[in-house]
């Protein structure tokens, strides 16, 4: 894999782990269409991968330290100012909802990905994701009722239970928990930020868990890894501020751009890959 090749990769995962486009459709759609040769095995890549989910993970970190924060002080009661149950709720509902799609994950994670992991498979099912973001718009409690506060404990596990969706090449996690978030009636801004909270552990998580593997071999970080770290970093915590703002001025519809852009780059990687 050479240098371009690596930092194009980052500023896709950037993008596309929190826009909710499905960022593991695109890294197996896009070196097909493109006609890159990627070595899986090879040295260089799994330190590439961890990097840009440890860079990823940071950035929604970053963003949302104030959150992070709050939270980390009322678990350890060093606050005592107003809302600090809210934060500590907060807190136990996120770890609630990373538990279904961890489990889910270490059971199921190899059998489900090598079984959709085509480049084929994932464009088909990143047009059933832009279905799944449209039908979620459609199907909302209009106007969204609840603030992020008033979420239940199922609420949370349900919404967890929808990010294990994005086990599936081609579903994107912060698609279907932002969905799941509306059906449970929250407005959009809501729904991302949660969607979002609950991904750093899951995103930090997926990056940790390969480092066992990375020590095993003798491997470590080299320049383009930790260049593609800082790059992926940085492109999630723009695309994050972006979509904050987005969802904050759009509460009517504000998937469906993201939907008739899973329909057309779904089909138009389908009809070139069976050209």
């Amino acid at each position: 894999m050479s240098s371009f090749e690596a930092l194009f990769l980052a500023v896709l995962q950037g993008i596309t782990e929190l826009f909710p486009v499905s960022s593991l459709a695109h890294a197996v759609i896009t070196p097909k269409l493109l006609g890159w040769v990627i070595d899986q095995k090879a040295a260089d890549f799994l330190p590439f991968v961890v990097a840009m989910h440890i860079g990823t993970a940071f950035a929604a970190l970053a963003f949302f330290w104030r959150d992070w924060l709050g939270m980390a002080r009322s678990v350890i009661g060093a606050d005592s100012r107003a809302g600090v149950a809210d934060s500590r709720r907060l807190f136990m509902k996120i770890a609630v909802a990373t538990v279904p799609a961890v489990v889910l994950a270490l059971l199921f994670e190899k059998t489900i990905r090598g079984l959709f992991a085509s480049p084929e498979l994932a464009a088909a099912f990143l047009v059933v994701n832009g279905f799944l973001l449209w039908g979620g718009e459609r199907r909302r409690r209009m106007g969204g009722t609840r603030h992020l506060t008033e979420l239940t404990w199922i609420d949370a596990a349900l919404i967890g239970l929808a990010q294990s969706a994005a086990l599936i090449p081609g579903i994107s996690r912060s698609g279907a928990t932002m969905v799941a978030g509306l059906l449970r009636g929250l407005h959009h801004e809501d729904a991302a930020r949660f969607s979002f909270l609950i991904a750093t552990p899951i995103i930090l998580g997926a990056g940790v868990h390969e480092l066992p593997k990375l020590l095993h071999g003798g491997g470590g970080f080299g320049a383009v890894a930790l260049l593609a770290g800082l790059v992926a970093g940085a492109t999630a915590f723009l695309a994050i501020w972006v979509l904050m703002r987005y969802f904050r001025g759009h509460d009517v519809k504000a998937l469906d751009p993201f939907a008739w852009y899973c329909w057309l780059a779904g089909s138009g990687s389908l009809i070139w890959f069976f050209l």
